[in-house]
């Protein structure tokens, strides 16, 4: 504890006192709101010239926009391995703009042998936990989807949720997973009408709310008792990960 602080409670002595808040409702839900359309990023995993998790992730982008949002696709070719080159190479520079630009994400990857595609990891690695003391990544929203060649499986999602709590992005519980993806577009690349277009409308539609819900209120949300404790220094050193 800082000298001269009190504890909120006697049982709690190791907390300090001028840092331990209760929530604010009201901070939740301030009068000052956004009124811009909601601004995503979409990620595929993918560079195949018919690439599925491309035409999944164009089809999310139209979904995205009939609900009002901004959706922006980033287009993965040319982007170097991560430490392969510097961090001012022009595909990185424009990754991390489109990354602290939105206010939320789409992460479709195909599934390769049990896992996301390389493709789609570098991506997110491109995108630092911080910059300085700033997280860009932090208390935004983030949906995720996957294709497969074969059966229905959900490797990938649940390997991309796993990046996303690191991200300290807020994630859905809704998810696609689109089985045999070759026989869900037609020649055009357009996605045929199923019950897995229909699990991809759910999903865009409850990203849009939650980063309506979320977007004003992202900065107090992940507000951490911890992290008030830190320098921003402090903070910058112990989550920057460039000597790893």
């Amino acid at each position: 504890m800082r000298r001269g602080s009190v504890s909120p409670s006697p049982e709690l002595p190791n907390v300090d006192a001028g840092l331990f808040h209760r929530p604010d409702a009201e901070r939740l839900h301030p009068a000052e709101r956004a009124t811009h359309p909601p601004r995503i990023l979409l990620l595929y995993g993918s560079l195949r010239e018919r690439s599925y998790s491309r035409l999944l992730t164009e089809e999310a982008a139209r979904l995205l926009q009939a609900l009002g949002a901004e959706p922006r696709i980033f287009d993965p070719r040319g982007l170097p391995m991560p430490d392969d080159t510097p961090e001012d190479h022009p595909k990185v520079q424009e990754l991390r703009a489109l990354a602290q630009w939105a206010e939320g994400m789409v992460w479709t990857s195909p599934e390769r042998h049990g896992a996301m595609t390389g493709i789609m990891k570098a991506q997110i690695d491109w995108i630092p936990l911080s910059i300085g003391a700033v997280r860009p990544t932090q208390g935004k929203t983030l949906a995720v989807m996957e294709v497969s060649g074969g059966s229905q499986s959900f490797n990938a999602v649940n390997q991309l949720r796993v990046l996303g709590r690191w991200m300290r992005m807020i994630t859905i519980p809704n998810q696609s997973s689109v089985a045999k993806a070759f026989l869900e577009f037609d020649d055009a690349g357009r996605m045929k009408p199923s019950s897995y277009y229909e699990r991809v409308v759910d999903v865009m539609e409850e990203l849009v709310k939650f980063t309506l819900l979320t977007r004003d209120a992202a900065g107090y949300l992940v507000d951490r008792y911890s992290e008030r404790r830190e320098s921003a220094e402090q903070l910058s050193a112990r989550v920057n990960q460039r000597a790893i």
